[in-house]
């Protein structure tokens, strides 16, 4: 069977939890107590700062008249998920902070953002960080971006959409 929550998965089960809430007209605090729960853990829950056990998942589903394990199933999608960004960051390539000064480098997605990125290194970076661009990216990404696929002489006029007087 097809869970009802398929389009919901990545989302912090909380935040799910909440929306069909107030969809069914109840508040978190009667909620939480026909479930025999305390309404601070419904409350954590639906803030995102706490996670679903599989007790509290299937009280959740059963009180809400759901498939058991559909909330889980949210949970365990949302922990997946956190874990693949987790993981994307720490394969991140090594770039010098100086390089990415107008950025949070913790916040970029070095997978979707990578034409800004690929861009900026070969504007501004040095020979070992186009390197490294080179190594992480793939000469096909490189060309795409750059146009050519290799790093040698390889480098992007800054500005060089503006076209001289």
């Amino acid at each position: 069977m097809r869970n009802i929550f398929e389009s919901y998965y990545g989302i912090h089960p909380g935040r799910v939890l909440e929306r069909e809430l107030k969809k069914r007209h109840l508040k978190k605090g009667p909620f939480a107590i026909s479930i025999g729960e305390y309404p601070q853990v419904i409350n954590e829950v639906t803030k995102a700062r706490r996670g679903l056990s599989p007790l509290l998942s299937l009280k959740i589903d059963q009180a809400l008249g759901l498939e058991n394990g559909a909330f889980y199933l949210l949970q365990a999608h949302y922990d997946i998920d956190q874990a693949q960004k987790r993981l994307n960051k720490q394969d991140a390539p090594a770039f010098r902070k100086e390089l990415f000064w107008d950025t949070d480098m913790k916040k970029i997605d070095w997978s979707i953002q990578y034409k800004a990125v690929i861009q900026r290194v070969f504007e501004r970076g040095n020979e070992d960080e186009k390197q490294a661009a080179l190594n992480y990216y793939g000469k096909d990404k490189i060309l795409e971006v750059t146009g050519r696929d290799n790093i040698e002489g390889n480098s992007l006029k800054i500005m060089a959409h503006t076209q001289p007087d």
